[in-house]
């Protein structure tokens, strides 16, 4: 992320414990990326958002941040050894597998279990993991109702949920699975969700509305598709280049 890219404001200005603020520096982060700088006031009170992101643009920061603080600042007593406390959706084992990676750094000092289940591999090894107890599961929902519904988890008292890429969740099929997890979570306005999405389309809009308290709706750059980042040149070779280009 360039300089110009990012904001005024600066995470050393946000009242964040020493422990969320050291994995800041660690992870070598000075000032916010706009997404950061709108996101984390509103997600740090605890309030509910609904951001318009792209990839790239810092999200995964500004929801990762936002939760292990929550964390921190309230401790639950007497939770049991199968219950999590914060729940991250993903729509595709890759992504799952980069938040865990960030996860990772932004949490080194925090003291949290952090653990990450997807289909395809390690299913016993992702097994393992969670029944040795995490804080933060992160997944595909595919893989978390696989482990849920063989009890081998329970999100009964899980005070945060997010997910991410929640347009690609829709064009994925993973909509059910989805309003399965969600229903059996704590109540709205018993946890702090988090939802973003390259775009707020009504039917991500509805899902906001229907299992979270109230979100704030965050756009950054609406108007701005991945396209207009993307740069267009053309090119016009002679007869006798082209074959060359073709198959080179």
């Amino acid at each position: 992320m360039t300089e110009t890219h990012l904001s005024e404001l600066t995470f050393a200005s946000l009242d964040l414990v020493p422990e969320v603020a050291r994995g800041i520096v660690d992870a070598g982060f000075v000032r916010a990326t706009p997404v950061q700088a709108i996101t984390l006031p509103i997600a740090l009170t605890g309030k509910d958002v609904a951001g318009q992101a792209q990839t790239g643009t810092g999200k995964t920061a500004a929801f990762l941040v936002a939760l292990f603080q929550r964390l921190l600042t309230n401790p639950v007593a007497g939770r049991s050894a199968s219950g999590i406390r914060a729940l991250i959706l993903a729509p595709t084992r890759e992504l799952a597998v980069q938040i865990f990676n960030d996860a990772e750094v932004l949490g080194k000092h925090t003291g949290l279990k952090i653990g990450v289940v997807y289909g395809g591999v390690d299913y016993e090894k992702q097994r393992k993991t969670l029944q040795d107890g995490i804080d933060v599961l992160i997944g595909t929902p595919g893989r978390v109702i696989d482990y849920f519904k063989q009890h081998v988890f329970d999100m009964r008292h899980a005070q945060a949920v997010v997910l991410d890429e929640a347009d690609r969740m829709f064009d994925l099929g993973f909509i059910a699975d989805i309003r399965f997890i969600l229903r059996r979570l704590p109540k709205p306005d018993q946890r702090q969700s988090m939802l973003f999405s390259a775009t707020l389309s009504q039917r991500v809009l509805e899902l906001a509305y229907e299992h979270m308290n109230n979100p704030e709706l965050v756009r950054i750059e609406p108007d701005r598709v991945t396209a207009d980042k993307v740069r267009q040149m053309i090119y016009f070779p002679a007869m006798e280049e082209k074959i060359p280009l073709l198959i080179g």
